[in-house]
Parts: structure tokens; C-alpha cells; sequence
């Protein structure tokens, strides 16, 4: 079974405070070019995306620059709604992160840089959310500066709570690029 944990890309989709809206416009008809294309514009960052290195870190890795072992893996949801403010390191296990990509269901939680830390510390492979950051700028930095990608506006992460599954979500081979948008899925 394979659920798709992407947000649709429409001109309806949110974006980040600042950074530019999705436009969709068609360029190409079947009746008049014979066939069908549109045009799209957006920010690397639009939809469910990848951060890469480059994002946050000066002379860091760009999306193109890394491992696409990156993008794939074992992984498994925590769960941290419920609480107000970042989440803090109390609040998820103290193991079981190695190698791992780790996803968080927050609604709309960032987590704390002390939670970036101690995920580092622990060897996780990759980190992602459902809300549109994953934290802070130094949350950020934390994390990219170890070259663990962070996945951001993750959707129905409810459907795979309380189960390992393998994570997919490639780049675009965006050169120079910061990030990418993906089409982010779990096979359980």
C-alpha cells in the first residue's frame, strides 16, 4: 500500500510568508497545438519540499550536489500535537533514531533547536513535517549543516502514525538549487 503524504501544487496552495505564490497557467491547448502543457512558477520551497543544505548554510550542498540515499529509508511519525510552543526534547523518545527518518505530525509546532540537536546526536538520517518550517533558523542550520535534508509541509501523516514504513520523496535536479519540491509517499 502506498499513501502519498504531498500536498497538491495549485495556486490555492499556502506558501511561506514572503516567498513567491504558485502560478499555473496554460500554455498549450489540444485543440488549437495539439497537445496539452501549462507553465508553472514558484519558489523551490512550494508545496511539499525538500530543504538542502545550500538553504541555511553558506558553500553548503545544493539539492542537486546530494546523495539520493537522502531521500529514501526507513521511517516513522511523532506524534507531538497537543502542547504550545517548540517541541521540546522531553517531549519525543530518547531512542530509536539511527539511520532513520524521523517525521513529525505537529499542527503547526517547530521544533526547538535543543530537538534538532539531540536528533543529530542520535544519527538520524533525515527529518520532516507537516508544517511549513521545521523551526527556527538555527533549527534549520542544525540540521543542514549535518546534511540531513528537512521535509517540510508534509500531508496525511495521520495515516501512517504508529507504523514503520519506507519513505520516498526525490528532488527535482534543480542546479544550484536550495531545495525542490517532492512528491513525498510511504510504502507500508
Amino acid at each position: 500500500m502506498i499513501v502519498d503524504l504531498s500536498l497538491p501544487l495549485s495556486e490555492e496552495t499556502p506558501t511561506y510568508p514572503g516567498d513567491p505564490e504558485i502560478r499555473i497557467r496554460p500554455w498549450a491547448f489540444i485543440d488549437t497545438d495539439g497537445y496539452y502543457m501549462n507553465v508553472i512558477k514558484m519558489g523551490e520551497h512550494s508545496g511539499t519540499h525538500v530543504d538542502a543544505p545550500a538553504h541555511f548554510v553558506p558553500g553548503g550542498k545544493t539539492v542537486d550536489e546530494l546523495s539520493l540515499d537522502k531521500f529514501v529509508g526507513k521511517a516513522f511519525v511523532l506524534d507531538v500535537r497537543g502542547e504550545e510552543g517548540p517541541v521540546k526534547p522531553e517531549e519525543i523518545p530518547d531512542s530509536g533514531y539511527y539511520g532513520k527518518i524521523v517525521l513529525f505530525l505537529t499542527g503547526g509546532r517547530e521544533l526547538s533547536p535543543e530537538v534538532a540537536l539531540f536528533l543529530v546526536a542520535e544519527g538520524v538520517k533525515t527529518v520532516g513535517t507537516d508544517h511549513m518550517t521545521i523551526g527556527d533558523d538555527t533549527t534549520h542550520t542544525i540540521f543542514l549543516s549535518e546534511e540531513i535534508p528537512i521535509f517540510e509541509n508534509l500531508a496525511n501523516l495521520e495515516e501512517v502514525l504508529g507504523r514503520e514504513f519506507t519513505f520516498i520523496a526525490f528532488p527535482l535536479k534543480i542546479e544550484g538549487g536550495s531545495g525542490s519540491p517532492v512528491r513525498a509517499v510511504a510504502i507500508l
